[in-house]
């Protein structure tokens, strides 16, 4: 199985052009219009890796959530 970062790399080594920060880091942050910044990202929790396959849905969409709103917050951004 490939890695996270064999994935981002195979699949989005080449940006789209409102990237400002491809990605790789704990987020993308793109310019989709002038003035505004968007920050995008996402974690893939894989069953026996990341969490027990018996998991409760509910425990398991809060650690979704967490993970990413903690790459969200490692980057400063804001909601607005």
């Amino acid at each position: 199985m490939p890695s996270e970062f064999d994935l981002i790399t195979r699949y989005f080594a080449k940006p789209t052009p409102q990237a400002i920060l491809g990605p790789g880091d704990d987020c993308a942050l793109l310019a989709p219009s002038p003035g505004m910044e968007l920050a995008v990202t996402t974690d893939m929790l894989v069953a026996g890796v990341h969490f027990f396959p018996d998991t409760d849905p509910a425990q398991l969409g809060w650690k979704a959530l967490a993970v990413n709103l903690s790459d969200l917050a490692a980057m400063g951004a804001k909601p607005r």
